[in-house]
């Protein structure tokens, strides 16, 4: 039974046409809930999904609410658009900080390539791997995914370069190229996506020979969630103006 002394958990992603993104952060969430039993956990989306996040905050009105936004890195999104939707939404509300860059989101990240059916044997040496995100306007989202590069780097003990489907730079299909030209025999990317969608449509036709899976629906994932909550929980006040996070890290 959730605990109404408890702030509830609101995860707002980004949102995406494809009926299989909202299923992937379903799946997420079922894993939040079953590591948390009794934490009200709601799902909300940006644009293009349902709920809205107008939506859901109407449920969710009426008691306290940590905001989680299930974006990788830092943007417009994470930092500015959930945040004052859920300030004027849900007064007396936090909103977290993004869920990336992370460890966890690193052994997220490995997993999926051992899972890609043409990755089951370990890439070799002369083998590329490139970490594929959406991308982001903000300077600071585009060097959260050189963070994250750098943690997958670690955790793979090998190098690990990156490449954007959308906004910023270096374009992924330029960076799997170069991989080529500089003698890979394979380039694999992984995936720094939470959920199927256009980004990884555009991630797929990049030239690579394998593409991972999102990271979404991953135990791993769940657990940083859950961080993300509880790294924000000591904030949440009463009926008054949202407390945003900022920027600087």
């Amino acid at each position: 039974m959730a605990d109404p002394r408890r702030p509830a958990l609101l995860a707002v992603a980004h949102g995406t046409r494809d009926p299989a993104g909202p299923a992937a952060v379903r799946d997420l969430l079922d894993r939040v809930r079953a590591m948390r039993p009794g934490l009200r956990v709601a799902e909300a989306y940006g644009e293009l999904s349902e709920p809205s996040l107008e939506e859901a905050a109407s449920g969710a009105a009426g008691g306290p609410v940590v905001v989680v936004p299930l974006m990788l890195a830092r943007g417009y999104h994470a930092l500015i658009d959930i945040p004052d939707r859920a300030a004027r939404l849900l007064p007396g509300s936090v909103a977290a900080r993004p869920l990336g860059p992370d460890p966890l989101l690193a052994e997220a990240l490995a997993r999926r390539l051992g899972e890609c059916a043409q990755t089951r044997i370990p890439p070799r040496r002369t083998d590329a791997v490139v970490l594929g995100a959406a991308g982001s306007a903000d300077p600071a989202g585009s060097e959260d995914v050189r963070a994250a590069a750098r943690l997958l780097a670690r955790r793979l003990r090998r190098p690990v370069t990156h490449g954007f489907v959308a906004a910023g730079g270096p374009a992924l299909d330029e960076v799997v190229a170069e991989r080529r030209r500089r003698g890979a025999r394979r380039v694999v990317v992984a995936s720094y996506l939470l959920a199927p969608g256009r980004f990884l449509d555009r991630a797929r036709s990049c030239g690579a020979d394998a593409v991972t899976a999102p990271v979404g629906a991953d135990d791993a994932v769940a657990r940083l969630v859950l961080r993300r909550y509880d790294e924000a929980r000591s904030l949440v006040s009463g009926p008054v103006s949202v407390r945003r996070r900022s920027s600087a890290r």
